[in-house]
């Protein structure tokens, strides 16, 4: 079987997407996503995303990590809106679906605004604060960020600290400027990856919950780039969530399986 793939990135997470509205991808093939991702046999990418058709809005994305376990991945949602605009499926704005539900999103040149899932409970830690942004994270301030050992730290909290079923990893420091800077461990993709959608997403509300920042508008430096995440937050609970930044397309080709 022969198929055309696209190359987006979003802040330097990136992935192979595929229009799969005639349903010709083997989805329960894990083996062939884990290869299509693999960096040195494959194409290579953070993830796999499916665009399919859905009876309840504009289009489904179904999102594969790399090593083909499912997921919501923020970045990757802003990438399918950026593709579905590119195949004429939408225009300035839409609705679709994810593994976690409906989701809104416009989109302005490059830029993807998506709207996340309502927060409704953030576990503060001595340490670090615990929370899901359509996907578990854990966020820790740090010092000397830039010198830290994402990869293996990160692995030792995600296995050590949650079990099999694990979470992604944030390490976050302030800037001088109020943003903050951050690097993420993505469980699935098992290493530290330049930008994690739903991770910028916890870090924002993780620090304004911690009073470290007083704004409903957060700014994350990322290693890929720079994304915005602003909110409404009332009674504990983080409603009106969007993530916003840059989603591009790199290439396309044929692949073969």
């Amino acid at each position: 079987m022969k198929a055309e793939f696209y190359k987006y990135q979003g802040t330097g997470n990136d992935f192979v997407i595929m229009d799969n509205r005639q349903d010709i991808f083997p989805k329960n093939n894990t083996k062939l996503i884990t290869e299509l991702c693999d960096r040195r046999f494959g194409i290579g990418a953070d993830g796999l995303i499916l665009l399919e058709n859905d009876n309840l809005s504009d289009f489904r994305m179904v999102y594969y990590n790399s090593d083909g376990s499912q997921s919501l991945c923020g970045n990757g949602g802003r990438c399918a809106v950026a593709f579905a605009h590119f195949l004429g499926i939408i225009k300035e704005e839409t609705t679709f679906n994810a593994i976690d539900g409906l989701h809104y999103a416009s989109i302005e040149g490059d830029e993807v605004n998506l709207k996340m899932g309502n927060v409704d409970e953030v576990k503060e830690k001595q340490s670090y604060s615990f929370l899901n942004t359509g996907s578990p994270h854990h966020v820790q301030l740090v010092e000397d960020l830039e010198k830290m050992d994402v990869k293996s730290v990160g692995a030792k909290l995600r296995y050590g600290m949650y079990g099999e079923s694990g979470s992604n990893i944030n390490f976050v420091s302030e800037a001088p400027d109020g943003s903050f800077n951050a690097r993420t461990y993505e469980r699935g993709v098992e290493d530290e990856t330049l930008s994690c959608g739903t991770g910028v997403t916890a870090v924002a509300i993780a620090m304004h919950k911690m009073g470290k920042t007083k704004s409903d508008t957060v700014y994350i430096n990322m290693p890929g780039g720079k994304l915005t995440v602003s909110f409404h937050q009332e009674n504990g609970t983080y409603t009106d969530i969007f993530l916003k930044g840059p989603a591009k397309q790199v290439f396309k080709g044929e692949v073969e399986w």
